[in-house]
């Protein structure tokens, strides 16, 4: 079972939809595939509002589409739009971090620094959920270090449509722990007021994440065809 279907302190919509998430960008549930509620419903012990809610949540970041009368269906993601979101995203993600290494009060870099700290404990445990949820905070913090309101908004809303993404190439094998490296390169040129540094290593940062999706991916399939 996803450990995610038995996490603790999520709404049960919240927990299908990760775990339906997880799985499409996996290549489990492959594109085209039908999601069908009273299967979903049975397997989680769910009715079908919450069932219903994590399908419009997987709609709305465009991972599902409503077809007429087929329902809820995959959405195809070729390799090239996968990567085409990526650079995007990591143009974004480096602006923000650029803004923040000139902008971020003592406070929010202290709150980066300790998150970056906590984090060590979750990679050494294996605990991919809780470093995921912690990641997602590392860089929201980022975010707001911008202190531009509308870039936020933006840089959460792409975030947003990726989540399942950057959360399924964390599976492949050690990047958890190349991860919280690269973040320790952030926060350091973040603390040295370096924006330029902090820029490159964030790009950096999200090209491995896209590479490490890549060979995650490959290898799922590879183990499926076998």
């Amino acid at each position: 079972m996803n450990p995610v279907e038995e996490a603790p302190g999520l709404l049960l919509s919240e927990r299908i939809r990760i775990a339906l998430a997880d799985e499409i960008t996996a290549g489990s549930l492959v594109p085209g595939a039908t999601l069908d509620e009273q299967q979903i419903g049975d397997r989680f012990g769910a009715s079908r509002t919450p069932v219903r809610e994590a399908i419009r949540q997987l709609s709305a970041v465009g991972l599902v589409e409503m077809r007429p009368r087929r329902g809820a269906v995959v959405s195809g993601f070729t390799t090239q739009r996968i990567i085409d979101m990526f650079e995007m995203s990591a143009e974004i993600e480096a602006m923000c971090v650029r803004l923040a290494a000139y902008r971020m009060n003592p406070m929010e870099r202290s709150r980066l620094a300790q998150l970056h700290e906590d984090s060590l404990a979750m990679v050494e445990a294996g605990d991919l959920d809780a470093y995921d949820r912690l990641n997602w905070s590392f860089h929201q913090v980022i975010y707001e270090g911008t202190h531009n309101a509308f870039i936020a908004e933006q840089a959460m809303a792409l975030r947003d449509r990726m989540a399942a993404f950057r959360r399924t190439q964390l599976r492949e094998t050690g990047r958890p722990v190349r991860s919280r490296a690269e973040h320790g390169d952030v926060v350091a040129a973040i603390m040295r007021g370096d924006g330029e540094e902090a820029a490159r290593c964030m790009r950096a940062h999200m090209f491995n994440a896209s590479i490490a999706l890549e060979r995650f991916t490959a290898k799922r399939e590879e183990l499926g065809g076998g």
